[in-house]
C-alpha cells in the first residue's frame, strides 16, 4: 500500500512539475523579445532614412548637381556658387553683359531696399513688379552687350539680392 501511495505522490509531483514547465515554456515563447517594438521602430526609421536618401538622389540631375530654379537656387533656397564663385549662375553671354547687369541690378535693388527699410516696410511688401527699374531691367544696357533678355534676367536676379541686402541694412 505504501508503494502505491509513493507512486501516486511521485506521479503527482512529476505531473505538477511538467505542468509548471509547460506553462513557463509557453509564456516564454509568447513573450520572446521584450524589445520587439524597439526593433520595429528602428527598422521603420531606417526605412524612412533610406527613402529620404533615395528621394535626394532622384532630385539630383545626371551630373550629380541639385536641380535649380531659374535663379540658381536649389530646393532649400540656397544658391550654388557658380563658375565665377560669385553665387550667380552662368547663363551665357559675355562677361561684360553679366557684370554690368549684376552691378546695375544689385545697386538698384539695394537702393529700393534701403528706401523700404527707411519707410519701415517689410520683405513681405516686396512685390518687385512695383519697381519701374525691375520691370524694365535695362539700366546701363548697351546694344553691344548682346541679348537684352539675358541682360534682364541677370539684372532682375541681382535686383532681388540687392533689395534683400538693402532691406537688412547692408
Amino acid at each position: 500500500m505504501k508503494s502505491n501511495y509513493f507512486k501516486k505522490i511521485a506521479g503527482t509531483v512529476v505531473m505538477a512539475f511538467s505542468l509548471i514547465l509547460g506553462i513557463s515554456s509557453i509564456a516564454a515563447a509568447q513573450y520572446q523579445d521584450p524589445y520587439q517594438n524597439d526593433r520595429y521602430r528602428r527598422q521603420q526609421e531606417e526605412l524612412r532614412r533610406q527613402q529620404a536618401e533615395q528621394l535626394r538622389r532622384d532630385q539630383q540631375d545626371q551630373w550629380g548637381r541639385n536641380q535649380q530654379d531659374q535663379w540658381g537656387r536649389d530646393q532649400w533656397g540656397r544658391r550654388n556658387r557658380g563658375r565665377s564663385g560669385d553665387g550667380y549662375p552662368n547663363w551665357g553671354g559675355n562677361y561684360e553683359l553679366s557684370q554690368t547687369a549684376l552691378n546695375a541690378g544689385y545697386n538698384a535693388g539695394a537702393r529700393e531696399g534701403r528706401n523700404d527699410r527707411n519707410r519701415r516696410r517689410g520683405y513681405g511688401y516686396s512685390d518687385f513688379g512695383r519697381f519701374g527699374s525691375y520691370r524694365s531691367a535695362d539700366k546701363d544696357y548697351n546694344g553691344r552687350f548682346g541679348d537684352r533678355e539675358l541682360y534682364r534676367r541677370y539684372f532682375r536676379m541681382a535686383f532681388e539680392n540687392g533689395y534683400a541686402d538693402g532691406l537688412r541694412g547692408y
